[in-house]
């Protein structure tokens, strides 16, 4: 290798990486930095720790959750009070799924979540949370007897939708419409098969798959087999039919 006019070689190998000109003047290596604890800590919080951290985290929920049962993701809001109907219609829900055999997967949070985990629970079944670091929502619900702490959503959101058959959204606000949009488009791409979509309580819901039908529809944006991809109910027994009649259908399949 060449050296430059300062006696030092030209290009710096640092693993796979290549620094050269003056980017490649480092008074230490990776591994010294690493093996010495003493001076800042600032390195545990740079990208390529960061990428540790994330591997680290699909390594654990795969981990945890190969050998889960056929399961059913669920979502509904963290504000829902326990003496709120929809908190009952959780329960219920939770219950309904566990009967049929079904795990239940939640983000493991108070709410609608706490209702289905244990609805779920009570009835003998699975009852899976899938928890995130937020500054103002911590900790797993009691009644989750299998729960993974994330940091970062997009890995959680992989286990979401790679350990369930269907997804049921009850009430929710942004994060049950960002996880009920993100399981659409991975539907109507064909990145997941044989997935429904259950949107459970028409009072709530009723609007958004109004404006759906009536303007993204209406407009192009969308076809009628898209629109076709969720399902509209108020009836336990009916989405619980829908997630049966979905894995029906995959295992045909597979």
């Amino acid at each position: 290798m060449t050296t430059s006019g300062d006696g030092r070689p030209e290009e710096k190998l640092r693993g796979p990486v290549v620094l050269r000109r003056e980017h490649r003047n480092e008074d230490t290596t990776t591994d010294q930095r690493l093996l010495d604890s003493r001076g800042p800590s600032d390195w545990v919080h740079t990208d390529p720790w960061r990428v540790l951290r994330i591997q680290a985290e699909f390594v654990e929920g795969f981990g945890a959750l190969a050998e889960l049962p056929r399961a059913v993701t669920v979502f509904g809001s963290a504000r829902t009070p326990r003496e709120h109907p929809e908190y009952a219609l959780g329960r219920e829900l939770g219950a309904a799924l566990a009967e049929a055999g079904f795990a239940v997967i939640t983000g493991g949070g108070p709410g609608t979540m706490e209702a289905v985990n244990r609805g779920c629970s009570d009835a003998g079944g699975m009852s899976v949370g899938l928890g995130i670091e937020l500054p103002f929502e911590q900790g797993l619900n009691d009644w989750v007897d299998l729960g993974i702490n994330f940091r970062y959503f997009f890995a959680r959101k992989t286990m979401f939708v790679k350990y369930s058959q269907a997804f049921v959204c009850l009430p929710g606000g942004f994060g049950t419409l960002d996880e009920l949009f993100e399981a659409l488009t991975l539907v109507q791409t064909k990145k997941v098969t044989k997935f429904p979509v259950v949107l459970l309580g028409r009072d709530y819901w009723g609007g958004l798959y109004d404006w759906i039908a009536s303007t993204v529809l209406d407009s192009g944006k969308i076809g009628e087999k898209d629109l076709a991809l969720l399902h509209l109910t108020d009836d336990v027994d009916d989405a619980v039919k829908v997630v049966h009649e979905a894995y029906r259908a995959w295992e045909e399949t597979h």
